[in-house]
């Protein structure tokens, strides 16, 4: 055979070979989100998959003569879902008790139900069921028997959402209401940044005997939000009896989106006396926080200030224009000066445009 013609056909097969390997080893993944990841670790960020939730049925029971407080956890997968129990007295079930929803987080949530209308000394089965936008998953099936003691007085806690506070462009606090209503309780934040939240704040106890049968006021605090972004948010209570959910809301985080040096104006003088004056301005932080101060002199370029000028004031993180004052007294009276407003942050100094103002002379 001709040498060039097996040459030509070895590095045909090479190219098809590689390209195969190629086009196999970059098949991209479908609906994934990727996790957080801590700065400087070699490992990869886990992989979080929006899918159907995950379910795990608690095989202990507590039970009385007609009812059962059973449980389970549920992870969500990042879609919002509901969960309920099937119980009966065989493995076919056939009864239901109602939905109740656990949020949609990627974190595994308990998920208790409170069972009623049973028969005394009688064996019943039972099963933890989770249902999202991406279909329905049952645990195992347990079972347990009910017997002659009494029912306890069963109470869900409330939960009631309450405007965020604290508004900020990457921070906000956000508040609620929770009445543990003689049962311990825990309690957790939802939020994102559409009604399907997606975000868990940590889940808190409440246990302390004296705050079980009052409301109690409770808040999270979030960071790492972006700017200028609606979020929305809830809160949530559980106890042994089931889960309740509080009302969604919404804040709007502040700006600017990039955060840089303060926005500085000078004002006309007010209340100006023969020896004093109030001098004006408007300070916009641009994000981050930021002092100012006013200088004065009678030298027109200000080479001269007088003292080392106002005292030094502090702003906090905001996006728009705050105004701001501070009096000065000890002048001359009939007398020219010149002053101007000056914000410094991480970002620069910024001088404010040169304004005068003349003392009285009576």
């Amino acid at each position: 055979m001709n040498k060039n013609i097996v040459i030509g056909v070895l590095v045909a097969a090479v190219i098809l070979i590689g390209g195969y390997y190629l086009i196999k080893n970059n098949t991209a993944p479908v609906a994934e989100i990727p996790g957080d990841q801590t700065a400087g670790d070699n490992v990869p960020a886990p992989v979080l998959t929006l899918g159907a939730p995950k379910v795990e049925t608690s095989q202990n029971a507590t039970v009385s003569i007609s009812t059962a407080l059973v449980n389970g956890q549920v992870i969500p997968n990042g879609v919002p879902t509901s969960y309920w129990f099937e119980y009966g007295t065989t493995t076919d079930l056939g009864l239901k008790t109602g939905r109740q929803q656990v949020g949609s987080g990627f974190s595994a949530m308990a998920s208790p139900a409170y069972i009623t209308g049973l028969k005394a000394n009688t064996l019943y089965y039972f099963k933890l069921n989770a249902s999202n936008n991406f279909g329905t998953t049952s645990g195992a099936i347990f079972s347990f028997k009910t017997n002659n003691a009494p029912a306890p007085v069963a109470a869900v806690p409330t939960a009631r959402t309450n405007n965020a506070t604290d508004i900020a462009r990457t921070t906000a606090t956000i508040n609620g209401q929770v009445n543990p209503n003689g049962w311990q309780t825990t309690y957790w934040f939802e939020y994102g940044k559409d009604i399907n939240l997606g975000n868990i704040d940590s889940v808190s106890l409440i246990s302390d005997s004296g705050s079980l049968k009052s409301n109690k006021a409770v808040w999270g605090s979030l960071s790492g939000l972006e700017p200028l972004t609606k979020y929305y948010f809830r809160v949530n209570a559980q106890n042994q009896f089931g889960t309740v959910n509080g009302t969604i809301l919404s804040f709007t985080t502040g700006g600017p989106v990039s955060p840089g040096t303060p926005g500085i104006t000078t004002s006309q003088a007010s209340n100006i006396t023969s020896f004093g004056a109030r001098l004006n301005g408007e300070v916009n932080p641009n994000g981050v926080i930021t002092t100012y101060w006013f200088e004065y002199s009678e030298d027109s370029l200000l080479g001269n200030i007088i003292g080392s000028g106002t005292p030094v004031q502090t702003l906090n993180a905001g996006s728009s224009a705050v105004s701001v004052q501070a009096d000065i007294a000890g002048l001359e009276k009939d007398t020219r000066y010149f002053f101007r407003l000056v914000g410094k942050n991480q970002y620069g100094t910024i001088l404010g445009k040169i304004e005068s103002l003349t003392t009285k002379g009576q």
